[in-house]
């Protein structure tokens, strides 16, 4: 071994070999990190419900219990429409209950609506019915119950069914509030049919252009 002892430098052929990394200094033993921005990391599904309401919380315990527990997506499915706000869960009405019911190889299966099921005096025989819902309004009760039919809570479907099993999973219209005619091309552009947000509907308001061909373009 070649070594310099009054100076204390190692003079050995390995050490000679070796790069010197003092004559790099742009080289680093310590690895540097990715500097990640967290600032849209937002995950906007629901974990629980925004209500406060102990009852539909208590169903949020027993549906995920049975998700969890149960190899059946149905309870999956159920426990995700439970955590939905109102305008996710729009009501159904008797006359689109029936006319879903009435479909081949649903006969004598129980409809489960998670959401509100109301009445629709339009219809005047209403078949027997088995549902499940969260909540159903007193004519629409009144009348499946007149016709033979069964109203269940979620709970007691829990029992009958745990697993979903002789359901079927109906909703409302989702995009069946009025805000959704607004929605869309300009009101007045060519091939629109938006609901324009007009002050009144008469003869002075919005009936020139776009309406007519002399006038701009006859939409």
């Amino acid at each position: 071994m070649l070594s310099d002892q009054s100076d204390g430098r190692d003079l050995s052929p390995q050490f000679i070999a070796r790069p010197r990394l003092f004559l790099f200094p742009f080289r680093s033993e310590s690895k540097m990190g990715v500097d990640i921005r967290h600032n849209k990391d937002r995950k906007v599904h629901r974990k629980e419900p925004k209500s406060q309401d102990i009852y539909l919380r208590l169903l949020v315990k027993l549906y995920r219990f049975l998700a969890r527990r149960c190899n059946a997506s149905f309870n999956k499915v159920v426990l995700r429409r439970l955590f939905m706000s109102r305008t996710n869960r729009p009501p159904i009405s008797i006359s689109r209950l029936i006319r879903k019911m009435k479909l081949p190889g649903r006969e004598n299966r129980i409809a489960v609506v998670v959401g509100t099921v109301t009445d629709d005096v339009r219809i005047q025989d209403i078949p027997k019915l088995k549902i499940c819902a969260l909540k159903v309004t007193d004519g629409a009760r009144r009348r499946i119950l007149k016709a033979g039919g069964q109203v269940m809570t979620f709970d007691q479907l829990a029992l009958a069914s745990p697993k979903g099993h002789g359901t079927v999973l109906l909703s409302g219209p989702r995009k069946g509030r009025e805000v959704y005619r607004h929605f869309g091309k300009a009101p007045g552009t060519p091939h629109s049919h938006t609901k324009p947000y007009v002050r009144s509907k008469g003869r002075k308001f919005e009936r020139a252009r776009g309406r007519r061909a002399s006038t701009g373009y006859k939409n």
